[in-house]
């Protein structure tokens, strides 16, 4: 199947079960930038529960901007804040040490525009997951795109999925299992069967 997808920041589990499971990728890469979705914002499991980690944009709700026009308010030092988070939910997780030094370039590089972070966010992820994903960047913005199974609804942060198979989580035993985080969960807990998993999951949703 043909899949159109938003990048997003570290995206969370259903966003790449879809990228697995199609066979070529499509990224919406000329819509308008909107609030409140995970274009830059991701979710990981802390020590008190799901932690929301935002990237801080410039963005005005008068004007309309694309997507790829939003910049990152890079006055914040945000990576420093994520980083440190990261390595407070994760340092005990099995392959944190394994992959993190792969991603770094996420925390000391900067990033002017959004878009163009959550592109290299995809493609390191891609190289630490091992897969073969080559996504072609719309060039035209499409309501209702043609062959395409459209996945852009996963970016809202409303969107509820269902039907997620468990996985030993670092503070399982403090809250539970906490389903759809960021992908970087199941990559520090799972590792190598993160690809595994996410092509057997059968997601459903609401």
């Amino acid at each position: 199947m043909e899949a159109i997808i938003h990048p997003t920041y570290f995206p969370n589990i259903a966003h790449f079960w879809a990228i697995v499971n199609a066979d070529s990728i499509h990224f919406e890469v000329c819509d308008n930038y909107q609030k409140q979705s995970f274009r830059n914002r991701t979710e990981i499991y802390g020590a008190n529960g799901k932690l929301a980690l935002t990237v801080p944009v410039t963005y005005s709700q008068k004007n309309r901007q694309l997507s790829k026009d939003v910049k990152i308010a890079n006055e914040a030092q945000w990576q420093v804040q994520h980083l440190k988070s990261l390595q407070s939910a994760y340092s005990m997780s099995p392959f944190f040490e394994f992959y993190i030094d792969d991603l770094m370039p996420l925390f000391e590089l900067q990033f002017d525009f959004i878009l163009d972070f959550n592109l290299k966010c995809f493609e390191l992820l891609s190289n630490a997951l091992q897969l073969n994903s080559n996504p072609i960047n719309t060039s035209i913005f499409e309501k209702a795109p043609i062959g395409k199974i459209d996945f852009r609804n996963l970016t809202k942060r409303n969107f509820e999925v269902n039907s997620l198979q468990s996985y030993t989580q670092v503070f399982t035993e403090k809250h539970g299992f906490l389903s759809n985080l960021s992908v970087l969960d199941l990559l520090f807990n799972e590792g190598p069967n993160a690809e595994l998993y996410l092509k057997r999951q059968e997601i459903s949703f609401i």
